[in-house]
């Protein structure tokens, strides 16, 4: 076959290509994955291990990895990443990802895979990212006549914690070869039995700030001769809150949220130091020097008026997810294909670190509806009785398989 560039014209060619005799039935593919699917994501569920430290985890995932005939392995991407390919024909290069850590977190769920690991916990559907795109990866490697391209698949160490794991993956040559990325998510906040995604801006960046402003002690009857560390933290506190009302422009996006306060140790000794942390999340990186500024100001003017001394702390988090529009456009078709409701969603100030892949090449991330509010499954993301409906791995699976279908690089007949 003639190459051309890669292109939607291109795409087309390549699938017009692959007709031939034999049928990919993927809805039924994914349904015999079932049983191995729920099997993987409990047996990840029940051990989990947190960002950075996902030993027992990396070895599931390569020993699943080494059983399959047609894929080459490359281990320790960025030191705990790993990245499978499997390759046959000329086609594109479509890269797909999921992450595998945990947080923090003691499972309170009263189920049979419940976390075995105390204070530690699969509280955001990582278990079954991993299990979804190994279920991908045995479809495929079953089915190797039925690729025309390259398809790679990132299993990716540490989302949940900065630095995390995909910028040092991307630097240690993840993308390479590849023309496009895409990443799923499974989201308990929407019912189960669709997909979401957004053109442009989908999640926003999650910076982190810890603040400390030092003060003069004194006992609590002499406030005159203290410097009140905690009536200043209040003054900053109270005057940050009109920082996004009233600096940044009523169309940007932007948060910004103090989680914690820490001062004093007892009812009659004005404190000489108090300290706050917090998040700002935006989208647009010029939005958040702006806070930024505005709040190193606000603590200036505090040192000034008080007599006080601050530290402020500011953490850069991922850059905010900003999907590709043509690659939205895949999304939307391969929902269509797969039979699956498709809906445009808001923007969500989460943050997410498969922003560094779009970073590199062009790509799209989704979220695949897993909640069920009649089975009770209804729990935040990050918090002690957080599940998902698992028939929503089988969905994000069909979804997969249904955009490398889309790309050109998986073909129903050949």
């Amino acid at each position: 076959m003639k190459k051309f560039k890669y292109s939607n014209f291109s795409v087309t060619l390549i699938t017009l290509y692959c007709r031939g005799v034999s049928h990919l039935d993927i809805q039924q593919l994914v349904q015999n994955e079932t049983e191995q699917l729920i099997k993987d994501r409990r047996f990840l569920h029940m051990h989990p291990e947190l960002s950075f430290e996902e030993t027992n985890t990396y070895a599931f995932i390569l020993e699943q990895l080494q059983q399959l005939k047609h894929f080459s392995i490359r281990e320790r991407v960025g030191e705990k990443g790993l990245v499978a390919t499997i390759s046959n024909g000329s086609g594109a290069s479509i890269a797909l990802r999921a992450d595998f850590d945990a947080l923090p977190i003691q499972d309170q769920k009263d189920v049979p895979y419940k976390s075995q690991n105390d204070g530690v916990m699969h509280a955001c559907g990582h278990d079954g990212h991993t299990s979804i795109l190994l279920g991908v990866a045995r479809i495929l490697d079953n089915h190797f006549d039925n690729i025309n391209g390259t398809i790679v698949l990132l299993f990716q160490f540490a989302e949940e914690l900065a630095p995390g794991g995909a910028e040092p993956m991307t630097n240690d040559g993840a993308l390479e070869g590849v023309d496009r990325v895409y990443g799923n998510h499974l989201w308990s906040p929407f019912e189960h039995g669709a997909i979401h995604c957004k053109y442009d801006a989908m999640l926003a960046s999650p910076d982190m700030f810890d603040i400390t402003i030092q003060g003069k002690g004194g006992h609590g009857a002499h406030p005159d001769t203290a410097i009140d560390a905690i009536v200043a933290m209040a003054t900053f506190i109270t005057n940050i809150q009109t920082i996004v009302s009233r600096n940044v422009p009523p169309t940007s996006e932007a948060v910004l949220t103090i989680g914690k306060v820490v001062a004093g140790n007892a009812f009659n000794i004005i404190s000489d130091k108090a300290f706050c942390t917090g998040t700002v999340r935006t989208f647009d990186p010029e939005i958040k020097t702006l806070i930024k500024t505005a709040m190193e100001n606000e603590l200036k003017g505090l040192s000034i008026a008080k007599g006080l001394t601050y530290t402020l702390d500011y953490i850069d988090g991922y850059p905010a997810v900003i999907n590709q529009n043509d690659c939205v456009d895949v999304i939307k078709r391969a929902s269509e294909r797969a039979g699956l409701p498709y809906n445009e969603m808001e923007q969500v100030m989460i943050g997410e670190d498969f922003s560094y892949y779009l970073q590199h090449k062009p790509g799209a991330f989704f979220f695949t509806a897993a909640g069920n509010k009649e089975r009770g499954i209804t729990a935040p993301h990050h918090h002690p009785l957080f599940d998902f409906d698992e028939s929503a791995m089988n969905d994000a699976a069909k979804l997969f398989l249904n955009i490398l279908l889309e790309e050109g690089v998986l073909c129903l007949n050949k």
